[in-house]
């Protein structure tokens, strides 16, 4: 594919990235190079060198770079109108809403800007529901070790990673750790201060761990047995990335709420909190609000990604590619030395290649073969392309895979 033309104040990318040094906050590990141009599965940076792009903005992009139905969407909106306050109606939003409660089975929306927003609707939807039920003193939520759920000081406190919450104590109350997958010990945790309990199909950041048979019909028979929410972080697995809509749908229950973000905007950023009828009362006018929640270009955006993920047999080629991604990985961990890949875990579009050492050094050299990817802890390579990638394409980050692991 021939690459589109760089933009003219884009000088290369040392140029940028010491710009960069001198006036952005140093909190991310970024890789050296300043992306300037995308199309498709493919992106370019500042020096005009092209990647095949696995990545897709951890997640984001599910339709890949500039689809020309979201840039004729987006720029429509802009045309008509950029934003109103949730003070109004807007149309955009309106229809989102109809579109993804529809798909979910939950019937009533927010929206909000990001993962992190999303989750910190269901932490205050969870604690205003158990008020309004006489149950005040019903406020902690279990959520699960290795999960992640979010930068804010609340979400932040949900995650069970330590590292996460290094240099930010004292940390909220309210929130307990349990391993994933461990019914018993979920029931074990329940006491008269559980609300609820929040958790991912597929830990992300956690490596891509996915949730064992019968992990999640378990919970949703706690949490009908104990009277607690049961809410499901899907900002990472829904809108198709697993192969089925959400990653709940997977295991046959039905969550009181989710989180959603990521694809939803495919880039443009939005996120939604999805939840049951008799709980969305609780949450009554004055009790939680975002100013910028469900823009109009953002909702355009959503609107067109919906349409999309929704046509006739796009989430069934999306679980196609998906087999066939995680049976060529597998034959990849089998042709190379014993051990060098520890583990291949994935569902859908979804993949963690496990090696036995630290993956910086590989996600560099896999940068330099011209292909992205990033890291799902320190040992695990996480493969979250667009949904629209071939399998032909699939077939050369595999190539690309092989002949990196092959020399280390």
């Amino acid at each position: 594919m021939q690459a589109p033309p760089s933009p003219a104040s884009a000088p290369g990318n040392e140029p940028l990235i010491q710009k960069a040094k001198q006036h952005l906050l140093q909190n991310y590990k970024q890789q050296p190079i300043a992306l300037v141009r995308g199309q498709g599965t493919r992106v370019w940076d500042a020096d005009g060198k092209a990647y095949l792009d696995c990545i897709g903005g951890i997640a984001v992009c599910a339709l890949g770079h500039c689809h020309p139905e979201m840039v004729a969407a987006a720029k429509a909106q802009l045309d008509t109108l950029w934003h109103v306050s949730n003070a109004f109606y807007s149309q955009p939003q309106i229809d989102l809403a109809e579109q993804l409660t529809a798909w979910a089975g939950l019937p009533r929306a927010f929206f909000c800007n990001s993962g992190a927003e999303a989750n910190e609707a269901l932490i205050k939807l969870t604690r205003k529901v158990m008020k309004d039920r006489g149950t005040p003193e019903r406020f902690e939520i279990l959520s699960f070790e290795k999960g992640f759920h979010g930068r804010t000081l609340a979400t932040v406190t949900a995650t069970g990673q330590p590292k996460y919450h290094a240099g930010f104590e004292p940390l909220p109350q309210g929130f307990r750790h349990l391993p994933y997958g461990d019914v018993d010990a979920v029931r074990r945790a329940i006491g008269p201060n559980t609300a609820a309990i929040l958790v991912e199909p597929i830990q992300g950041e956690g490596g891509v761990r996915l949730a064992p048979p019968g992990f999640f019909q378990g919970l949703r028979a706690l949490c009908d047995e104990q009277g607690l929410l049961l809410l499901v972080d899907e900002v990472q697995t829904g809108m198709g990335r697993t192969g089925q809509p959400f990653g709940f749908m997977h295991h046959g229950i039905r969550p009181d709420a989710i989180s959603l973000a990521k694809a939803l905007g495919n880039g443009l950023p939005i996120g939604a909190m999805l939840c049951r009828e008799e709980l969305a009362v609780s949450l009554s006018p004055g009790t939680h609000g975002s100013t910028f929640g469900g823009n109009l270009v953002s909702a355009a955006a959503g609107n067109v990604v919906m349409r999309l993920l929704r046509q006739p047999g796009f989430l069934a080629d999306v679980q196609a590619k998906g087999e066939h991604f995680l049976a060529g990985a597998r034959a990849l961990q089998a042709s190379l030395p014993e051990g060098r890949v520890k583990a291949v875990r994935g569902q859908g579009l979804l993949l963690g290649v496990e090696l036995d050492r630290e993956v910086a050094p590989v996600i560099a050299k896999l940068r330099e073969a011209g292909l992205l990817v990033n890291a799902a802890g320190d040992t695990t390579l996480r493969f979250a392309p667009p949904l629209i990638i071939s399998q032909k394409e699939l077939d050369e980050a595999l190539g690309i895979l092989q002949r990196v692991l092959s020399t280390l």
